[in-house]
């Protein structure tokens, strides 16, 4: 069943997070996630608003997610962005 990883994000320094970006592709790549939309806006049709761009992976299931998120490789990767940039992060089941 395929899963879903969602980001969103506020950025302060846009060079040291594109260093990030260019490190976590290849990585979640590895992980058989790909690419479903990127700098998506949001339109909030209920509830508060949030106009923050959001990234999101499709992903073979769930346990590839957690494997990615739990990865020794992600580790200095995610240090990329401490700092720098406050994300929420999702990640679901489809059906």
């Amino acid at each position: 069943m395929p899963a879903y990883f969602i980001a969103q994000s506020t950025i302060t320094d846009e060079a040291q997070f594109q260093k990030y970006v260019q490190a976590v592709v290849p990585l979640i790549a590895r992980f058989g996630g790909t690419l479903s939309a990127r700098g998506a806006k949001v339109e909030v049709l209920e509830g508060e608003p949030d106009q923050r761009p959001v990234v999101m992976f499709e992903f073979p299931d769930m346990q590839a997610i957690n494997s990615l998120w739990s990865s020794a490789d992600y580790v200095p990767i995610k240090k990329l962005r401490e700092g720098i940039a406050t994300m929420n992060i999702w990640a679901f089941s489809g059906v």
